[in-house]
């Protein structure tokens, strides 16, 4: 079987440039119910094939499930996940600006125990998906953009039972570095090293690491901001740069390989 990188790289060429591999693709909303509140999500994945393979919760970054949210997951699913984009903010709550989006995120950073239920439940229906699509539940993991590393790495702490978890140019920080101790997963973090923002927490975060029995790696990309692998953003301080961007994907391919294999890292 070839590699899931090896996949990912094809993945990425053929549905980037041709309308049948892209066609391939569906798209299908997925909500469910936590605590009263309706979510909304995506099920991503290539219909082509009815062979199981890893289901990966995808949290994107604070704007949510947006269009650019549901191309990205079709580009990393490709041949070789099922991916669920999962909703933190309610059904309808689309946030259309930064401010919005900043107000969004606002409250679950104020709050890591509702962030840590909030992504525990999209894990929950992601699980719930293998009755109806190509996942093999024994190969889960999660990933995160921005925002949605930082629910990640929560998803982590709160001791779920996945494979792995990798953030992209997510946020660092914990509200309790004790909850490290429950971490079940594998762990990879890639920021830029330019990164104003998230780099301020690296220390702490690596000494949270440490004192955890987690199969961790942290990955610093050279000249790269925030954003890196957003390409909608341009500005000085969270903006793409597709080196960092095609070097981080390669990592993560490695990464879910080795920690689906059932390899400790060493």
């Amino acid at each position: 079987m070839k590699t899931a990188m090896a996949g990912f790289l094809v993945a990425c060429v053929f549905c980037a440039f041709s309308g049948v591999a892209d066609a391939k693709m569906r798209v299908r909303d997925v909500q469910w119910q936590l605590e009263g509140r309706t979510y909304q999500g995506a099920l991503v994945y290539d219909d082509a094939s009815t062979s199981r393979r890893p289901g990966l919760l995808m949290i994107p970054n604070w704007y949510g499930v947006t269009s650019g949210a549901l191309a990205k997951a079709k580009r990393i699913a490709g041949r070789d996940y099922v991916i669920l984009v999962g909703d933190m903010y309610g059904k309808g709550r689309r946030p259309a600006d930064t401010a919005q989006a900043r107000s969004a995120v606002r409250p679950l950073y104020g709050d890591r125990a509702e962030m840590r239920k909030r992504v525990s439940k999209a894990l929950q229906v992601l699980r719930a998906q293998a009755s109806s699509a190509p996942i093999d539940r024994k190969r889960l993991a999660a990933i995160g953009f921005c925002f949605g590393g930082s629910a990640v790495l929560d998803l982590a702490r709160s001791g779920a039972d996945i494979a792995a978890v990798v953030s992209f140019h997510g946020g660092l920080s914990t509200g309790d570095p004790t909850l490290a101790k429950n971490i079940r997963a594998h762990v990879l973090v890639m920021n830029g090293a330019d990164d104003k923002g998230t780099m301020g927490e690296a220390d702490a975060f690596m000494d949270e690491m440490r004192g955890s029995p987690a199969d961790w790696q942290f990955v610093v990309l050279g000249h790269a901001v925030h954003c890196f692998t957003e390409t909608d953003e341009h500005a000085p301080g969270c903006r793409y740069d597709a080196r960092a961007a095609r070097r981080s994907y390669r990592l993560m391919a490695h990464w879910l390989d080795d920690a689906f294999a059932g390899a400790d890292g060493r």
